[in-house]
């Protein structure tokens, strides 16, 4: 298994109780949030075990729903429904974008 897909395990386990913060005021957001976060884990795994040119859309979706995933968060923030983040959930999904982004070149 890869150590991103591990990762990605390990970041929405965190974003859980996130999510139900958000969802208190705004239930939208935090059905976006769990969203992105899943498509993470979900499209490594599919990466995982694509060829070429598939292999690439897979793990780019994966990127693409990391950084909306911390867009989340900081929209949840910037919104007042947060009060702030953890610096060491922002460091997680800093190093789950920059292991999805080496996989997509």
């Amino acid at each position: 298994m890869m150590k991103a897909y591990r990762k990605a395990i390990d970041v929405i386990g965190r974003l859980g109780g996130l999510a139900d913060q958000i969802a208190s005021r705004d239930p939208d957001l935090a059905r976006q949030l769990r969203r992105a976060s899943a498509s993470v884990a979900l499209n490594v795994a599919e990466g995982e075990h694509g060829l070429g040119r598939r292999k690439q859309a897979s793990f780019s979706v994966a990127l693409g729903s990391a950084r909306e995933s911390r867009a989340c968060l900081d929209v949840g923030v910037a919104l007042g429904y947060l009060q702030r983040i953890d610096e060491t959930i922002h460091d997680e999904l800093d190093h789950l974008i920059a292991m999805l982004y080496r996989l997509t070149r």
